[in-house]
């Protein structure tokens, strides 16, 4: 009589049992645990913080360069009117940025407060041309791991666009230099140069010269005089007798 091993006792030898499932269960238990960390890890990234773009009232208050400021609003475009465009760069992400800002202004990236008080460049007729801003750099930092965060004053003067190794901010983390002024001066479309050039070229052609006054009308021929009366002819001789 042949008996169906499922009926069999699950005991193989005396003292031991025979695993309950097997692999099987093992598997389904595996399979549980890998999706677990799966729905664990689609959670995402948590949401970027929020930055603070707020200039603390103490630098915006801060007045600087007022002598540079007497000065620029006397020539050209008012100080208040002139727009000055900044690059700044985040030396650990690399990333640029451009503010653009009018004098008096202060923007905040983060933990970095660029403040602007002018901004100038060359006459038209000058050379070599030059565009500079007047600039303050504020970083919020530790100077050492005993202090507080506190807001530290790390660059103040001018920077130029053509010649930025004048004077640069000497900081590990942000770099800020001067892209562009934007402003006019009086007469800028005639520059005293053009019209010296102008002037020569004239000379050059002959077209300087003093204009030839210009002719008189010719004076309309007068009348010829009458034709003067014939001489009367003599009379005749009378005949000879």
């Amino acid at each position: 009589m042949a008996v169906d091993a499922r009926l069999l006792p699950a005991i193989t030898k005396p003292g031991r049992r025979k695993p309950e499932g097997g692999p099987v269960v093992r598997l389904r238990v595996w399979t549980a645990l890998l999706v677990l960390s799966a729905l664990a890890g689609c959670k995402g990234e948590p949401a970027p913080e929020t930055q603070d773009t707020g200039v603390p009232d103490a630098i915006a208050g801060m007045q600087a360069g007022p002598a540079q400021v007497a000065r620029g609003a006397q020539i050209g475009t008012p100080n208040k009117d002139r727009v000055a465009t900044l690059g700044v760069l985040n030396k650990r992400n690399n990333l640029t940025q451009n503010l653009v800002m009018k004098p008096g202004e202060s923007r905040r990236i983060g933990n970095l407060v660029v403040k602007l008080s002018t901004c100038e460049k060359t006459l038209p007729w000058e050379h070599p041309q030059e565009e500079g801003a007047f600039v303050q750099v504020f970083v919020e930092e530790r100077r050492s791991t005993a202090e507080k965060l506190a807001w530290h004053k790390v660059f103040s003067g001018w920077l130029f666009k053509n010649n930025p190794a004048a004077n640069v901010v000497e900081h590990p983390v942000y770099d800020v230099w001067v892209k562009s002024c934007a402003m006019s001066f009086p007469g800028e479309e005639a520059s005293p140069q053009d019209a010296a050039s102008d002037s020569s070229a004239r000379k050059a052609s002959g077209s300087g010269k003093s204009p030839e006054p210009a002719a008189s009308p010719s004076v309309s021929a007068s009348p010829s005089a009458a034709p003067a009366p014939a001489a009367p002819e003599p009379a005749d001789a009378p005949a000879a007798q």
